[in-house]
């Protein structure tokens, strides 16, 4: 029996920025129908320009695919605009906790319905099932986006994603700068979403310990390049993580340090 397409394939992908700056050099990874997948590597690893070329969101920042292949629900994502790849389902949370900061929350998220192209019965369902996972935000919801807290904008950045309905969400460090408490009810709230409606998850992350914690499945970035895979419950006992992780120890390239079946 052949084995099921996977919602996302990332096949040896190098991209550069401005035609010169070389940002990635072979990174592969997918992502099945269901699954949370998270990108681990230091900082200038390549984890958000693999995001952003997932969601073909390089052109804005003068970056381009040279090499490899990146499919979405079978379909080639360099043929679709960031916007239609919303509409077919796939929704990335950008870094930083972005929202409108002069709108209220609940007209942030309201937005996220508005690129998908929802009805307003839609809308209006999709705002109760937004309080619902968060319930933080029904309390905020007519407050000023720029007056909540960094959790609270990070909580509405998620939710506004979520109003598209996606099948795919990509999340770039959705734990900078919060909390840890903060962090942990996020990613929990992500994790049961994840096993009660199947959603698949694509997050880059550098807190390694809460990414493997929640996550089925680890690729670990460095230089630009995969050269860790596996399932994150037998990362989480590798004790050369660390050093793998900080360059202290050398490899030979993905296949020699895969932990994959």
């Amino acid at each position: 029996m052949s084995e099921p397409v996977p919602l996302l394939a990332v096949n040896a992908i190098e991209a550069v920025y401005g035609g010169a700056i070389v940002a990635l050099n072979g990174v592969s990874l997918t992502v099945a129908a269901g699954e949370i997948v998270a990108l681990l590597g230091p900082n200038g690893a390549g984890k958000s320009t693999t995001l952003k070329a997932v969601s073909n969101l390089l052109p804005a920042q003068r970056g381009r695919l040279i090499a490899g292949t990146i499919r979405f629900d079978n379909a080639e994502v360099n043929r679709h605009s960031a916007s239609a790849l919303v509409r077919r389902g796939l929704v990335q949370v950008l870094e930083g906790r972005h929202c409108f900061r002069s709108l209220s929350t609940e007209d942030n998220l309201v937005t996220g319905g508005l690129a998908r192209g929802s009805s307003r019965p839609e809308l209006a369902r999709d705002l109760e099932r937004v309080y619902a996972i968060f319930p933080r935000l029904r309390e905020k919801r007519k407050t000023i986006a720029g007056l909540t807290s960094g959790g609270e904008q990070q909580m509405t950045a998620i939710g506004r994603a979520l109003m598209s309905r996606p099948r795919l969400l990509v999340l770039d460090e959705p734990s900078m700068g919060l909390a840890p408490l903060v962090v942990q009810d996020i990613f929990e709230r992500l994790t049961a979403l994840n096993m009660s409606e199947g959603l698949s998850i694509l997050l880059a992350e550098q807190n390694t310990a809460v990414a493997l914690r929640h996550a089925h499945r680890a690729v670990l970035l460095a230089s630009g390049g995969s050269v860790l895979e596996g399932r994150a419950a037998e990362l989480r006992g590798r004790a050369d993580l660390k050093d793998i992780y900080l360059g202290r120890t050398s490899f030979a390239g993905p296949s020699a340090v895969s932990t994959a079946d």
